[in-house]
């Protein structure tokens, strides 16, 4: 956060000191001072109403009186994961979307929420059930919520700030005349202004690439929290596969909140490659890695268990 702040104070007072030096006037830094109040404001907004606007971007309704046996069921397994994880039981939401997924939101354990989708709702037995909230009570026990979801609010935010400041710099004078003015003042300053151009063009992507960092390194994790809560790293292992199985991405959620889901739900090709590309640019950890180390669980405590090992047992 500290970073986005400081991303933001260069994009103001470097556009007041390429304005100081194409005109040759030193005028009070406004745009300096004005936009790092606008990145402080929008950091503290973003943390404090984060997991809202992730909810409600997603159409998802929160599950108070469940009518149907599968919600019902829901319901308990939060409940008895939310035991073994020694947490509170977080707020349940149901995202009406037909592809599989789930996603955990919120500030820490005392204020978090857990989303499904019907989809998953309708393909998962309540083992493979009990896996998918165990990995996402994973992110919340472990706090991986509280970043997560600050970063999926600024994604949206600055795409915000952007576009307003976008509108104002090419529709308006000051666009056309701080880049004559620039051009005019020397090849230095043209640099400095093409600079900051491109600085806000990749603004958005630099905050997504902080979340698809974070993302991907923690989902290991959660899945090692998972198994550790069930006691059944296999579950997990036939929930994903099933998962990933789906058909369709999950229309409900959107490129800002993707790297909070279990799975990626824009069915991208690169989030099932490894290396310097995929690490940077993938929300997640391949699904195949990922299986393979929860079916390599299920082996290790099959064998410490002495039970037999075949590979029906492995799905």
């Amino acid at each position: 956060m500290i970073g986005f702040i400081l991303f933001f104070a260069w994009l103001g007072f470097g556009g007041d000191y390429i304005w100081a030096m194409s005109t040759g006037h030193h005028p009070f830094p406004w745009l300096g001072i004005l936009l790092t109040i606008v990145a402080i404001v929008t950091a503290w907004y973003s943390y404090k109403t984060g997991p809202e606007k992730v909810l409600w971007a997603t159409g998802a309704h929160e599950l108070i009186d469940p009518q149907t046996d599968a919600e019902r069921q829901l319901v308990n397994v939060v409940e008895e994961m939310a035991i073994a994880a020694g947490v509170p039981r977080p707020r349940i939401w149901i995202v009406p979307d037909d592809d599989p997924n789930a996603f955990a939101t919120g500030h820490d354990p005392l204020d978090s929420h857990i989303a499904v989708t019907q989809g998953l709702l309708r393909i998962c037995n309540r083992d493979e059930l009990q896996a998918v909230i165990g990995h996402e009570l994973g992110h919340v026990k472990n706090l991986d919520v509280r970043l997560m979801t600050t970063l999926a609010a600024l994604v949206g935010a600055v795409l915000l700030v952007r576009d307003g400041m976008g509108r104002m710099m090419g529709r308006g004078r000051l666009g056309r005349d701080t880049g004559r003015r620039a051009k005019d003042a020397g090849p230095l300053v043209a640099i400095l202004l093409a600079l900051w151009v491109i600085s806000w063009i990749i603004a958005p992507l630099v905050t997504q690439l902080l979340a698809l960092a974070v993302s991907r390194r923690r989902e290991y994790l959660a899945d090692d929290m998972s198994a550790q809560f069930t006691r059944n790293p296999l579950a997990l292992a036939s929930a994903l596969e099933k998962i990933e199985g789906a058909a369709a991405p999950t229309e409900s959620i959107k490129r800002g909140a993707a790297h909070l889901c279990i799975c990626d739900p824009l069915g991208r090709r690169l989030t099932n490659n490894e290396g310097w590309l995929a690490d940077r640019f993938a929300t997640h950890p391949p699904m195949s890695m990922r299986i393979s180390r929860l079916k390599g669980m299920g082996y290790a405590q099959l064998k410490k268990e002495g039970g037999s090992f075949t590979s029906s047992a492995l799905g």
